[in-house]
């Protein structure tokens, strides 16, 4: 059998209505209590000397603390009985939250097998015991070295119009962002070729002062071709450039974007949102032009 956990505020309602001069019946229906367990609290509150007639200030701490004593289940280790069902289950949980099962199918394998527990115990015990709903942790990168290390992103920025196509076009910004220092350059386009790429690399070495000595860009088409989480293969174009500039590639994972935990993320910007690149799409819009 499962027992309910008694709370203090509980007891001291029952108690409270009891010397209001409330009956049994309505004492359940306004607390929500079973009329059994209304009637257990009051047996064990007139065993620890409560007297109804003496009003609602006899019931301090003492007595309220007494009754609980009384209506508690026993629990030599700090637990109740389910709790110790599922303690010798253990391995068998642990195996069940390993390939990914959700608790309330776990609640229901137990029940099958004639363990049942209250689903909040259940929860308790694979959250304190086996680990479960934690957190992945933290694991603190090393920045480096300044000029080490260089994360590049494309981002969706929005709409600009044009001069070239007469309409308005989607802009991208590629986001270049210093592990270090966190300093980020951002180059416009309204393209993503090979030729947009290197054009933005240019600027951000011109941005910088320097080429970095790694660049790990998200797995755009024009630096990588074929996406690999070990041996990812990189386009010539790009390659070339590379080894014409003398850093090294090290592509994120596809859908890690923790590989690049200090790059800006701008997929959410929109160009008229930020101030300062309002020169910048200016520029954008000349370069096009000509």
């Amino acid at each position: 059998m499962a027992f309910r956990e008694v709370a203090v505020s509980e007891v001291r309602e029952v108690l409270r209505l009891t010397a209001l001069g409330r009956g049994l019946r309505e004492i359940a229906r306004l607390t929500g209590i079973d009329r059994k367990t209304v009637r257990r609290y009051l047996e064990a509150a007139r065993d620890a000397g409560f007297d109804p007639a003496a009003g609602v200030e006899a019931l301090d701490d003492a007595l309220i603390g007494a009754v609980c004593e009384r209506v508690r289940p026993a629990r030599p280790g700090g637990h109740g009985r389910a709790w110790a069902a599922l303690e010798e289950r253990r391995a068998q949980l642990a195996a069940w939250l390993e390939d990914d099962l959700r608790l309330t199918k776990i609640e229901t394998l137990l029940a099958r097998e004639g363990c049942i527990v209250p689903y909040r115990t259940l929860h308790r015990f694979c959250a304190d015991e086996l680990g479960f709903g934690r957190r992945a942790p933290t694991v603190r990168v090393a920045d480096g070295k300044p000029g080490d290390e260089l994360q590049v992103d494309f981002g969706r920025l929005g709409l600009l119009p044009d001069p070239a196509v007469g309409h308005r076009r989607v802009v991208y910004g590629l986001v270049f962002t210093a592990a270090y220092s966190r300093h980020t350059f951002v180059w416009l386009t309204f393209r993503q070729t090979l030729e947009a790429v290197i054009e933005g690399f240019e600027e951000a070495w011109a941005f910088f002062g320097g080429v970095f000595r790694v660049v790990i860009p998200d797995n755009c088409s024009a630096i990588v071709a074929v996406a690999d989480p070990v041996a990812p293969r990189f386009t010539e174009g790009f390659r070339e450039y590379a080894q014409a500039r003398g850093f090294v590639v090290d592509p994120a994972r596809v859908r890690h974007p923790r590989d690049k935990a200090y790059a800006t993320d701008c997929t959410s910007w929109a160009v008229s949102d930020v101030e300062p690149w309002r020169a910048a799409v200016a520029r954008l819009r000349l370069r096009y032009a000509a």
